[in-house]
């Protein structure tokens, strides 16, 4: 078992909608709660860049390019994390991945992460 597990990737045409999660796993219920979870991905040739942030009070934050396009989720209670995505673009295909950042903010590097969930946007 895993720290984190993403799902809910796949293929989808441009305009479309897709919701990925993000399982706890492994990462205890207490360092879930206390830390700011996030999304990223990595496109071919590209660098891996943040999507969106969610922290312990709820508070978020977009990449300019994911602005009133996406948006992430938490449920403490159960500890899944959500993005949902909608209006895609063929530029949003990429690996998805799911990380935590336990006990500080987005600010600082990501220390556990999700294998990752591939979405495929076609035009």
């Amino acid at each position: 078992q895993v720290d984190l597990m993403e799902s809910g990737g796949g293929s989808v045409q441009a305009g479309g909608s897709l919701r990925l999660s993000c399982a706890a796993g492994k990462l205890p219920l207490l360092t879930y709660w206390n830390s700011c979870m996030g999304w990223f991905r990595r496109a071919p040739g590209k660098e891996r860049e943040g999507v969106a942030h969610i922290a312990t009070d709820g508070s978020t934050t977009y990449a300019d390019s994911v602005k009133g396009r996406f948006t992430i989720s938490r449920d403490n209670a159960n500890r899944p994390l959500y993005l949902q995505m909608n209006r895609v673009e063929p530029e949003d295909s990429a690996i998805y991945y799911c990380a935590a950042h336990p006990y500080t903010s987005w600010s600082t590097p990501a220390s556990v992460w999700g294998q990752g969930t591939q979405v495929t946007v076609s035009s």
